[in-house]
C-alpha cells in the first residue's frame, strides 16, 4: 500500500512551493525595490499620509473617514498581534533555506500578514467613503500583498486569510458607522 501525505502536508508543501517561487521575482533587482517600496509604504507611511490628504482636502468628511479609519486599524493591530502570537507560525524565510528575506521582518512570525490585513481593512474603509479612490487602493493593497510573498515574509496561506480578516473588519466597521457602505 502506497503511502499518501496528509491532506494538511499537500497544502503546506503548495504553501511553501508557491512562496519559493514568489520568493524568486526578489532576485530582480527592479522587482525586488519596487515590492521592498511598496512594503515600505505599507508599514503604514501611506495610510498616515491618506488621513492627513483626505483632512485637507475635504475637512470635516475627511476628519470622520480617517477617524473611521484610524479606528479600525487600532482593531486590526491587535486583532493580527493577537494571532501572531497565538498561532506563531515561523517566517518562509526561517523554515526554508531556499527562500531568502529580501527585507528585514518587522517582527518573528509570519501568520497572519499585518500589512495585508491592515491594507484590506484601509482600502475597503477609504473606498465606502471615497469610491473614487478605488483606482488607487486596489492596485496598492494587491501589490502590497504580494510584496509579503516575494520578499520572503510571509506564505500565500498568510495573505489569503489577512485578506479574509481585514474584509470581515472591514465590513464589520462599515455596518457600525450608519450611512457609509462600500455598495453606496
Amino acid at each position: 500500500m502506497l503511502h499518501r501525505p496528509s491532506l494538511h502536508k499537500r497544502l503546506l508543501d503548495g504553501d511553501s512551493g508557491w512562496c519559493l517561487r514568489a520568493n524568486r521575482w526578489g532576485e530582480g533587482g527592479r522587482s525586488r525595490s519596487y515590492f521592498a517600496l511598496v512594503s515600505r509604504l505599507g508599514d503604514g507611511v501611506f495610510w498616515y499620509a491618506l488621513m492627513a490628504a483626505l483632512i485637507v482636502v475635504d475637512g470635516l468628511d475627511g476628519l470622520a473617514a480617517s477617524a473611521h479609519l484610524a479606528a479600525t486599524g487600532v482593531i486590526a493591530l491587535t486583532l493580527y498581534k493577537l494571532l501572531k502570537r497565538w498561532t506563531r507560525r515561523p517566517r518562509p524565510f526561517a523554515s526554508d533555506q531556499r527562500i531568502h528575506a529580501w527585507v528585514a521582518p518587522l517582527d518573528e512570525f509570519s501568520f497572519p500578514s499585518g500589512h495585508t490585513l491592515h491594507a484590506v481593512a484601509f482600502s475597503l474603509v477609504a473606498m465606502a467613503h471615497y469610491p473614487m479612490l478605488a483606482w488607487l487602493l486596489v492596485p496598492f493593497t494587491a501589490s502590497v500583498a504580494a510584496s509579503r510573498v516575494v520578499l520572503g515574509l510571509h506564505y500565500p496561506s498568510d495573505v489569503l486569510a489577512a485578506t479574509a480578516i481585514g474584509t470581515s473588519l472591514a465590513g464589520f466597521s462599515l455596518w457600525l458607522v450608519p450611512g457609509v457602505s462600500l455598495f453606496g
